[in-house]
């Protein structure tokens, strides 16, 4: 197995996106997750992606994308991506970089793979807001506790603090960007759509 693999939870595509019900429609709401989706898997670049979900058509769709998807029985992103990093741990893998997959400006997700060289360390790339955490490199024997959520960048600092790993912020605008609400949305999210269904990971 790779050194490095990059896991992308993803829990259905008809429950994504909820609080922009206002603004899009289901049908819409769904076009919009597939095509984040996309984006952040191409994002990777040649980097292997691991899906994670328990969703038939978003492991049908992780296949036809060309990254292998991985079911692992739980709800929940903290306990789905740790489950997914034991995972992966067993089969060899020293680091893991967890991704959201509603970051549609994502070009590079390499970025945070180790910008310090160093094997131990954390790196994160927050989001707009140093709220959230849209991209997070780990190594998977550090015993690392993922806390998402609202606050979860302050939180996942303190965790590799708690850890005695060294910490790297990665600002980076591309990644910064995630869409939650309506106020998420002034861009022309349509142009992302020749991408969604092209079922392709470059």
């Amino acid at each position: 197995m790779p050194e490095t693999v990059v896991v992308v939870p993803i829990r259905s595509f008809d429950d994504a996106k909820t609080r922009l019900a206002e603004v899009l429609d289901l049908a819409d709401r769904r076009t919009l997750a597939r095509a984040m989706a996309a984006t952040v898997l191409r994002a990777a670049l040649e980097l292997p992606v691991v899906v994670v979900s328990d969703d038939a058509e978003v492991i049908d769709w992780a296949f036809t994308s060309g990254a292998r998807s991985l079911p692992v029985g739980v709800t929940g992103l903290d306990r789905s991506i740790t489950a997914a990093v034991d995972h992966l741990a067993a089969e060899g893998v020293d680091r893991v970089i967890g991704a959201h997959a509603d970051l549609p400006h994502a070009h590079d997700l390499g970025v945070v793979a180790d910008p310090t060289r160093d094997p131990a360390a954390v790196a994160i790339a927050p989001d707009r807001h140093h709220d959230g955490s849209n991209v997070l490199s780990v190594p998977t024997g550090a015993g690392f506790r993922f806390a998402y959520g609202p606050g979860s960048f302050a939180r996942h600092v303190a965790e590799a603090e708690r850890l005695g790993l060294p910490v790297t912020v990665v600002d980076d605008a591309s990644l910064a960007w995630d869409v939650d609400s309506p106020d998420d949305l002034p861009f022309d999210w349509r142009s992302l759509l020749p991408h969604a269904g092209s079922g392709e990971h470059l």
